[in-house]
């Protein structure tokens, strides 16, 4: 058989789109970021209508480059939560006001086979915009975020992507020395709250992109 692995990932990535879809999501399959980025600008956001558009922390969303895109290249209103020059009182106003707007872009911390989004937040804005509030949300999903069951994404989180991303923003705690989670009461303390999306709802509100290659932490 030629190219086993590439018939591998794709049987994986079809079989998780069933799965998504049967949970009322709508859901694209992209060969990699740069087919994701034309599947959202040019499939995806003119059929939304949006007017307005943010985002929750995600490496996969960079990159994608469509933060890039989205940030200097769109006629709706952008609430940039990345931006640096922001004070942390005006960083937190600006994640507040990202939850009230037309289209909220960000990615996921794990996805199951059976098509549920797992997600696990410091401060909460990325998980709220999941669940309520954007008129639609795109959810950016590289296939290592592919986990078995509930279970499987939950250690996944708390092993690796947790300490990864404590490492990548110079959290104090002791995840980061060690590289597995503690259960800490560190103030810097990024595992605070948990959302398993079973569903989305209304049907179609969240969009899913799967991406084969592997993307963020």
């Amino acid at each position: 058989m030629d190219k086993p692995i590439e018939k591998y990932w794709k049987i994986r990535l079809a079989n998780l789109k069933e799965a998504l879809e049967a949970n009322n999501f709508k859901v694209f399959v992209a060969d990699n970021t740069e087919d994701a980025k034309k599947v959202v600008l040019e499939q995806i956001i003119p059929r939304t209508g949006a007017k307005s558009v943010s985002w929750g922390g995600s490496i996969t969303l960079v990159s994608t480059g469509l933060y890039d895109v989205l940030k200097d290249g769109t006629d709706m209103e952008v609430l940039d939560t990345y931006d640096k020059k922001l004070s942390p009182e005006e960083s937190f106003e600006r994640r507040r006001q990202s939850l009230l707007v037309d289209l909220f872009l960000t990615g996921t911390n794990a996805v199951t086979e059976s098509g549920q989004l797992v997600n696990l937040d410091m401060i909460g804005n990325r998980i709220g915009g999941i669940t309520f509030g954007p008129k639609h949300v795109i959810i950016l999903v590289g296939r290592n975020k592919i986990t078995t069951d509930l279970d499987e994404a939950m250690t996944r989180i708390k092993d690796y992507a947790a300490p990864v991303n404590t490492m990548r923003l110079d959290k104090k705690t002791p995840c980061a020395k060690t590289s597995y989670c503690e259960e800490c009461k560190s103030p810097d303390r990024i595992c605070n709250s948990w959302v398993i999306t079973e569903k989305s709802f209304p049907k179609g509100r969240v969009k899913v992109v799967l991406i084969n290659q592997d993307l963020g932490f």
